[in-house]
């Protein structure tokens, strides 16, 4: 997606042609690696930093454009949302102080965009997933205006036949929303590392990296909440599967294949298994302009830029991917990017990890010449689920068939190979023990990032403003990333120490109650009543489907008693839609504090039922604004 000017392929023509220009750059990568152009004999690694962009308030400061002009540094690009920062790091070989010096560029372009976003009222973040975000941050209005994002998003519209995409994660809570956009995506930063290999070790060294995939995952877990609730430890994995999935109803009938992937089956023998197969189950999503002829490049002796094929690999999204690309020297190598891991807790805990991946593929590639023939993929795939689901706490199958506890499988195996695998690509023996230290440190106490920030929520109040803990959650994030201690020494955040109580409470969102008891139009009354006095509430929505059909009230309970009916024979039959208020005034969740108290007190109502479109997500009453008052007041008596 590096291209800027692309279009979505609408036109059957246009389809047409950027797919045989597709093909005819597979043809050429084909001659590239019969002819032994790859380049060989070089082991490089490389990595891109994802980041969030926060505002005082922790939430959400869509200013990317503008900190990326104040920074002015090369290596800092956009991403699909103005809140989104990426920066690509220069490439390193694989040897001596390269885990060092890469550690050192990410402190400096990371110290870069925090200088630049200073002056633009902003902070960065280094999560997974950034706690504060909320779905109303994920409108369109937060893209940024740059046309290959708005072209993937007709694009991914139109595949999916207007459908929305719906999202389903179920964990210690339970998350289901829908979403009209791609910019869900935008929901997921990660810390992407690359590995550059010879053409003729790409199969087994990329089934290797599917391997070890999931074992660093398990300790790298650092996405455990998305819009307030508590779902998986690397909750990015599920996310990002529903965000970019074009499949429609009849797609997902038959099982196809989504576009975000962990694969089916091994590679056997060489990277085009991959670009084949992606091209033949992936429909173009975007095209661009062409400017050259990439076979007459290859007889020339020189490497072509295979935009096209490039370009389509990067909508296609598997975990470990298959990337061509070009080298300083003008050769053209192949890498196997991992897009598996979260971004944060600190940039100490990312070195460590890619250090323990890189060290696993050194390692294992040495003992194991071809891990096809020692393990089920079935497993490895299971693996990567479990560890993404439950971070150190997963139970991952290994090469002899045995099941391990996570940590033992770590402890014991993992991290000593990881070691050896290092040592033999002359990593200084300091930055092994710095880094592995770290892995091990994690491991040992059991405190990844996701456990954290668990253990963190665990420690706060439930009561109170619902992204309290979650600013809570991001402001201890924020000032543990500026000292740069690794996730295993933090302390867990305190909820006293969000700045000023009274963000907590800008927005109807942040305070009203969701934890709704709610009727149906055709329910009966008499369990309208009786409701309303077991739980003593005075207003209960009426939904139908989901959707808000209208509000009953204690006072016309009342009236129906009054007038006699609820003690007639027959009373039965009185249904709730008989005397429900059928269009109640609603406000939305980013409904500013202040217009709540307006509109109840001009409209001389006691509950306003908090609707996203036409669903209800919550209600405000008059008991919620008093609750909000005192806490305010009290607050203000204290001095805080």
């Amino acid at each position: 997606m590096g291209e800027q000017e692309v279009t979505d392929a609408n036109d059957d023509a246009e389809l047409r042609a950027f797919m045989r220009a597709i093909l005819a750059d597979l043809h050429a990568l084909e001659q590239v690696i019969e002819r032994g152009m790859i380049e060989t004999g070089l082991r490089r690694i490389g990595a891109e930093q994802e980041m969030f962009l926060v505002d005082d308030a922790l939430s959400v400061a869509p200013v990317a454009t503008e900190v990326l002009e104040t920074a002015n540094d090369p290596r800092l690009t956009t991403e699909l949302a103005k809140f989104n920062l990426e920066a690509n790091l220069s490439p390193q070989d694989f040897h001596g102080g390269c885990l060092r010096v890469l550690e050192r560029e990410i402190e400096e372009v990371i110290g870069v965009a925090r200088k630049a976003a200073a002056v633009h009222g902003a902070r960065i973040v280094l999560a997974g997933i950034l706690p504060t975000l909320r779905k109303p941050d994920l409108a369109m209005s937060n893209m940024t205006p740059l046309p290959r994002y708005f072209a993937l998003n007709r694009a991914m519209q139109r595949m999916r036949g207007g459908q929305d995409f719906h999202v389903l994660i179920k964990g210690k809570d339970e998350l289901e929303l829908t979403h009209d956009n791609v910019m869900l995506e935008a929901a997921n930063t990660s810390f992407q590392i690359h590995f550059q290999v010879d053409a003729n070790e790409f199969a087994p060294l990329y089934n290797l990296a599917q391997v070890v995939t999931a074992p660093v995952l398990a300790s790298a877990v650092n996405s455990p909440v998305l819009m307030g609730k508590r779902l998986w430890n690397e909750t990015r994995v599920a996310l990002f599967h529903h965000s970019v999935d074009t499949r429609n109803d009849a797609h997902k009938a038959r099982s196809a294949r989504p576009r975000v992937g962990f694969g089916d089956r091994w590679v056997e023998s060489s990277a085009l298994e991959i670009f084949r197969e992606d091209i033949a189950r992936f429909r173009v999503v975007l095209s661009t302009a062409l400017d050259e002829d990439p076979m007459e490049r290859v007889r020339d002796g020189k490497a072509p830029e295979l935009k096209a094929l490039r370009l389509h690999n990067g909508t296609v999204y598997r975990w470990n991917r298959a990337c061509y690309g070009i080298s300083p020297s003008g050769k053209p190598h192949l890498r196997i990017e991992n897009r598996a891991l979260p971004a944060g807790p600190s940039v100490i805990d990312e070195v460590g990890s890619a250090a323990f991946y890189f060290g696993l593929m050194s390692g294992l590639s040495a003992d194991i010449p071809d891990i096809s023939k020692e393990m089920d993929f079935d497993d490895a795939k299971h693996n990567f689920f479990s560890a993404a689901r439950y971070g150190l706490d997963s139970r991952l199958t290994w090469i002899d068939g045995r099941v391990y506890e996570a940590p033992r499988l770590l402890l014991d195996v993992l991290l000593p190979l990881a070691r050896e695998g290092l040592s033999a690509h002359s990593i200084d023996v300091a930055d092994i023990d710095r880094y592995l230290g770290v892995v091990e440190e994690r491991v040992k106490k059991g405190i990844t990032g996701a456990q954290w920030a668990i253990n963190s929520l665990a420690t706060m109040p439930t009561n109170g403003p619902r992204d309290a803990r979650s600013r809570a959650l991001t402001n201890a994030m924020l000032e543990h990333q500026q000292v740069g201690d690794p996730v295993h020494t933090w302390e867990p955040a305190a909820f006293e120490k969000v700045s000023d109580v009274r963000e907590n409470y800008l927005t109807a969102g942040q305070f009203m109650t969701t934890d709704l008891f709610t009727l149906h139009p055709e329910d009966l009354v008499d369990l309208a009543a009786s409701l309303m006095d077991w739980e003593r509430i005075r207003h209960i929505p009426v939904e139908d489907d989901g959707k808000l059909v209208g509000l009953i009230s204690h006072r016309a309970v009342l009236r129906l008693v009054a007038r006699g009916h609820l003690d007639r024979v027959g009373s039965e039959k009185v249904a709730v839609r008989e005397i429900m208020k059928t269009d109640p005034i609603t406000v939305a969740p980013n409904t500013t504090t202040l217009e709540v108290l307006e509109i109840m007190r001009d409209q001389k109502v006691g509950s306003l039922p908090v609707v996203d479109g036409d669903k209800l997500v919550g209600i405000v009453t008059e008991h919620d604004l008093i609750a909000v008052s005192s806490r305010l007041l009290e607050n203000y008596l204290r001095g805080t």
